[in-house]
């Protein structure tokens, strides 16, 4: 029988090597791929014989990319805009998630904030009244054009307040009966708990600001000012 066990568990231990291997490399081959297309001529890439090893190696496509400088200021609004956007971001989601991982009778109209998340989740006003908004306030041409109409993610703030909302209550009950305010059980309590979900959400923030495009060519008049996705985009577009 021990011997049964010990030919089981290297089965087991065997086939789950197996699966997070070919996982990896569902993973990771795409990538090898692109890399790849992108040091290969144009012929080849467009007769399709690039697979994960360059065919007719160049560096023409990077040097296209660096022409003019633009590659590496736009590099730098990608920068600023990762780093002041997951801020904004994080800031926003610890403020509205804390309250309301409280129960509707802690804190009143509960229902009715978490509804209200809910349907601006689901729904927008769309991409017109988003682009008057932003013109009216002033922001066209400016970083926080990219940062302010999605300061606050719901989905990662729901995540985060369920998290909270899994903790024990106690932990928060010992800190009121020594006299804790509720921004110092945030702050000096739960914040060094959260550390795992904070860098869930934080992660979500740097790759949804990193990879978007889109608004950095809407929101920006001055081609100067676009991140380095709308810079790319453009470049593609161009072709």
């Amino acid at each position: 029988m021990i011997q049964d066990r010990s030919v089981g568990r290297y089965l087991f231990v065997a086939a789950n090597y197996v699966i997070l291997i070919a996982t990896s490399l569902l993973c990771i081959l795409p990538f090898v791929n692109l890399l790849a297309v992108s040091f290969s001529g144009s012929a080849a890439v467009s007769a399709g014989d690039v697979v994960f090893w360059p065919v007719d190696f160049t560096t023409k496509a990077y040097e296209f990319a660096m022409t003019g400088g633009k590659f590496l200021t736009s590099l730098w609004v990608s920068v600023q805009r990762v780093v002041l956007g997951t801020i904004v971001n994080l800031l926003l989601i610890v403020l509205t998630a804390y309250p309301l991982s409280k129960s509707s009778g802690k804190l009143a109209g509960r229902n009715w904030y978490m509804t209200f998340f809910i349907v601006t989740m689901l729904f927008n006003g769309g991409l017109i009244p988003t682009y008057l908004i932003v013109v009216k306030t002033g922001l066209i041409d400016s970083i926080w054009s990219l940062i302010l109409p999605g300061a606050l993610p719901v989905f990662s703030m729901i995540i985060l307040m369920n998290f909270i909302r899994g903790l024990p209550e106690e932990i928060e009950e010992s800190a009121i009966i020594d006299g804790a305010s509720p921004m110092q059980i945030l702050i000096r309590v739960l914040l060094p708990l959260l550390k795992p979900a904070l860098a869930t959400v934080g992660l979500f923030s740097i790759v949804g600001h990193w990879n978007s495009w889109f608004d950095g060519i809407i929101y920006m008049k001055n081609p100067a000012n676009y991140p380095l996705q709308s810079y790319l985009q453009t470049l593609l577009m161009s072709f």
